[in-house]
């Protein structure tokens, strides 16, 4: 089926659905509008947990390293945050220009790097708070366990998936 009518009927295009591009991009900015608000609540909860950490007693007393990797865990956080806020800004900006299937892409393409931000802030959040929590050497392989976790749910498993539920659109 190619999108052509048959036998008096309009055949489902390739993709599944009949929809015209921009109601295509409509249906892809509010999907993903709500992937969006998952992902973002869950950084800004983790960035204003951060940002608390300075203001604590205990903050003075932490090794250099450990003050590195707060910092590195701070930034991600905040890089993090901006991303997966991004395309809100990008869309209303842009909003009215009729450019809704671009804006589609490169909020897209935001969010990913959110995400991998994300993933990025929460090792490196994980890895601070087991280093305070205990200086056992096991945490580096804990740490390494939960970051391959984080990449089999958020890309191993869906890439898998899409190479081998789709036909490449």
């Amino acid at each position: 089926m190619d999108g052509r009518k048959r036998g008096g009927r309009e055949a489902v295009p390739p993709h599944g659905r009949r929809e015209t591009p921009e109601e295509r991009a409509d249906r892809r900015w509010g999907e993903l509008v709500q992937e969006i608000r998952v992902a973002q609540t869950g950084v800004q909860i983790l960035f204003g947990f951060l940002l608390t950490v300075v203001f604590t007693p205990r903050f003075a007393d932490l090794p250099g390293l450990d003050r590195a990797i707060y910092i590195t865990t701070v930034v991600l956080g905040a890089a993090a945050t901006g991303a997966l806020i991004g395309p809100v800004s990008f869309h209303r900006i842009v909003s009215g220009r009729r450019i809704k299937p671009h804006a589609v892409v490169w909020a897209s393409r935001l969010t990913f790097t959110g995400l991998v931000l994300l993933l990025l802030t929460m090792v490196s959040a994980l890895l601070l708070v087991l280093r305070v929590a205990t200086h056992d050497s096991f945490v580096p392989w804990l740490v390494s366990g939960v970051a391959a976790w984080y990449l089999l749910c958020w890309f191993v498993l869906p890439t898998w998936a899409r190479h081998r539920y789709t036909t490449g659109d």
